[in-house]
């Protein structure tokens, strides 16, 4: 099964024009285990997202139009469930989860609507997200859209601050420059004539890689990726 899906991947990726575009590395498994997951009340609000520049390059044309021009909305996900009390009143009984809803949406009731899951983990202290689209909505006015398109996973630092947020995605090509380089052994495939690499690991595996490399700016530079976004709260 695991298998199927990985050619499943490779052959919608092979089948989206102009699919060389990529810039974060994406999993086909959560980059998170449950033990690691947490939640951060301060991340939900409204925001208006910023792009950051790599240090190497003043400006780098990443990010598309909704991905800065639209609103983000950050809720925890809440299901509610139907239950009686002791007198058989029917009430509803609100169950809080750990995954947050992503929402980026325009001014107008016609703006396309980009929604992601996000699940929010710490390892070694500092705190990472993992991003999972909902659906493949506008995936041409969309950076972070286009970067999920089939479901896979993609992974952040995040950094918390009074009134602000900052993202940091672990790039595509960073990524492949630690493999190829054996800075870091993990599974993975290579798709060559999309030129995308795809993150086959265990999410224990990823777990791993996390705790291992991700905390030392020799290994990885969080402050040196080319997809970063400053959200700035409107409310």
């Amino acid at each position: 099964m695991k298998r199927l899906k990985v050619l499943v991947v490779i052959a919608l990726i092979l089948l989206i024009p102009g699919c060389t575009d990529f810039f974060m590395i994406c999993s086909l498994n959560p980059f998170y285990i449950d033990k690691d997951v947490t939640t951060v009340h301060e991340v939900e609000g409204v925001w208006k997202a910023f792009p950051l520049h790599p240090r190497k390059v003043e400006k780098f044309p990443v990010w598309k139009q909704a991905d800065t021009t639209y609103a983000w909305k950050i809720e925890r996900v809440i299901s509610k469930e139907k239950r009686k009390n002791k007198e058989g009143k029917e009430y509803v009984y609100l169950i809080p989860s750990n995954i947050y809803m992503v929402t980026l949406t325009g001014k107008h009731s016609d703006s396309l609507i980009y929604q992601f899951n996000m699940v929010l983990f710490r390892v070694n202290k500092m705190l990472y997200a993992d991003f999972m689209p909902v659906d493949n909505t506008g995936l041409n006015k969309s950076r972070f859209a286009m970067e999920s398109y089939f479901s896979v996973h993609t992974l952040a630092r995040v950094i918390v601050r009074k009134n602000q947020l900052s993202f940091s995605w672990l790039g595509a090509d960073y990524m492949k420059g630690m493999i190829e380089n054996k800075r870091v052994r993990i599974n993975y495939t290579w798709v060559q004539s999309a030129r995308r690499l795809l993150l086959t690991a265990t999410s224990e595996q990823l777990t791993g890689m996390i705790e291992r490399y991700a905390g030392e700016t020799r290994f990885i530079d969080w402050d040196n990726q080319q997809t970063m976004l400053k959200l700035n709260r409107i409310k």
